[in-house]
């Protein structure tokens, strides 16, 4: 998951539970022409191409055709709104895990249930966090497209400069404290926390939540339940961190922190595996560990996206997930997501000597897809989160920028998050 708009999701829910229509009437005969929405530009794009004409050359009576949809992933589910009111819609389409409960409710979103247990699909072989964003009670929405996490990034020549021993596995949240306070001074920070009060901020939290056995929602979905003594010990830390040790460079508009990493002005950033293609291309000597623990616990958060189908009646439909299950195969898979950089998104994949080649290309990447392993639980499955979600984000901002205390902020956001779920209902 890379920065999202998300706010936009509940205004658009509504358009897209009422639109009607679809792709036209029920093609009967002839070559079947699935229309592909990848969002994906320039080298991606090229992949997706490749693989889009050596599909059809195996399937001559399938044609796909691939298309950007939008340049801005942020507005695709906007875009697909537009074209559901108009009539049409494509085929295939690239969505963030995050809209899946608006899709699941979406009359014309195919339910891909049926595909994803069919014998040797391999559904299993997914992890579970990829899994966990597709489902909504029960309704399989997607089929991973993309998969990450978050862990430590951090600047080895840095390390080595202030005498901070790197971390291990068994690092603790104290220990990530004392190695940023260690590496801050003569222009250097220590570590870097975006505070835009967007999804960015929020979700560099919850693990943090998790490791500590709390939970983001009360067992029924009502009622936030992330106001507890141990959530408001993390924020502390935190702001402990930013406002007493000067060690956080607290990044307002999300954009710079990396870029100040690339420049060796930040010794450790909590991010994913995106970020390694401009850290390697800058030559910077890094090194990658799993996120700090609590008692042991090093559970981190996965953001997955999805391929949707949209039902276009039962020809186009059947050849559009009869693609996505030939997409996904380890094989096809290497291509799409290491070749660019990205984690692989079935666990068969990393038996492959591609992965070992990527592993070799990208020093590091490798910590990344063992901690999937790590990526236990996921965000709620509402529609309503992007909204609930930012009354957590600002809560951060205030506690890390303003000097709120902890308790105060968390106790605000839980009240306001209350209030949304309870419209949502």
């Amino acid at each position: 998951m890379r920065a999202r708009a998300g706010a936009a999701v509940l205004v658009l829910a509504a358009g897209l539970l009422t639109a009607c229509g679809g792709g036209g009437a029920e093609q009967e005969s002839g070559p079947i022409e699935i229309t592909w929405w990848h969002g994906q530009v320039e080298s991606q794009a090229k992949v997706i191409e490749e693989l889009a004409a050596e599909y059809g050359k195996a399937h001559p009576d399938v044609k796909i055709v691939p298309a950007v949809g939008t340049t801005n992933v942020d507005e695709m589910l906007q875009k697909v709104q537009a074209v559901l009111a108009g009539g049409k819609a494509p085929d295939i389409v690239y969505m963030y895990g995050t809209w899946s409960p608006v899709l699941a409710k979406t009359p014309k979103v195919h339910d891909l249930t049926a595909t994803v247990n069919a014998p040797g699909f391999g559904w299993d072989d997914f992890w579970p966090s990829e899994r966990a964003v597709s489902e909504v009670d029960g309704k399989v929405v997607g089929i991973p497209a993309i998969v990450d996490n978050l862990a430590v990034i951090y600047n080895k020549k840095l390390f080595d400069a202030a005498g901070v021993a790197y971390p291990e596995q068994d690092w603790t949240w104290d220990d990530f404290r004392a190695a940023a306070k260690k590496l801050t001074g003569g222009g250097v920070y220590g570590t870097a926390y975006p505070v835009t009060g967007n999804e960015d901020t929020v979700w560099r939290f919850w693990p943090h939540l998790w490791q500590q056995g709390g939970e983001i929602l009360s067992p029924d979905g009502k009622k936030s339940a992330f106001n507890t003594p141990q959530a408001v010990a993390a924020l502390d830390l935190w702001s402990a961190m930013a406002r007493q040790d000067k060690s956080v460079y607290l990044d307002q508009n999300g954009e710079k922190f990396l870029p100040l990493f690339q420049s060796g002005k930040v010794g450790m950033v909590i991010a994913g595996p995106w970020a390694l293609f401009d850290i390697i291309d800058h030559k910077i000597d890094y090194g990658v560990q799993i996120l700090p623990g609590t008692n042991g616990d090093h559970q981190t958060i996965a953001g997955p996206d999805n391929w949707v189908v949209f039902d276009n009646g039962a020809r186009r439909t059947k050849a559009a997930t009869d693609f996505l299950t030939w997409l996904t195969r380890p094989e096809q898979d290497a291509r799409w997501t290491l070749a660019l950089g990205n984690l692989p998104v079935r666990k068969a994949t990393t038996e492959l000597p591609a992965y070992r080649k990527f592993t070799e290309d990208f020093p590091g990447v490798d910590v990344f897809t063992t901690n999937l392993d790590n990526a236990k639980k996921a965000r709620p499955q509402l529609a309503s989160y992007p909204e609930f979600s930012e009354k957590v984000g600002n809560a951060i901002a205030q506690a890390l920028v303003g000097g709120t205390p902890a308790q105060e902020a968390l106790a605000k956001a839980a009240t306001e998050g209350d209030r949304v779920l309870e419209r949502s209902r």
